[in-house]
């Protein structure tokens, strides 16, 4: 049990390609971008109540 290989990875990213196509993949990546960009400017605008 190594772990998983550069070959078994490119495989999935062919198969993952395959299902979703380049498009949607995009899409879901700028949506992912802009949601973590959202949750971290969230982070920073909340106030201290812990003390």
């Amino acid at each position: 049990m190594a772990g998983i290989s550069v070959w078994q990875l490119a495989i999935i990213a062919a198969i993952v390609v395959l299902l979703f196509g380049t498009k949607k993949l995009s899409r879901i990546g700028g949506d992912l971008g802009t949601s973590v960009k959202g949750f971290k400017r969230a982070m920073q605008d909340k106030p201290n109540d812990e003390a």
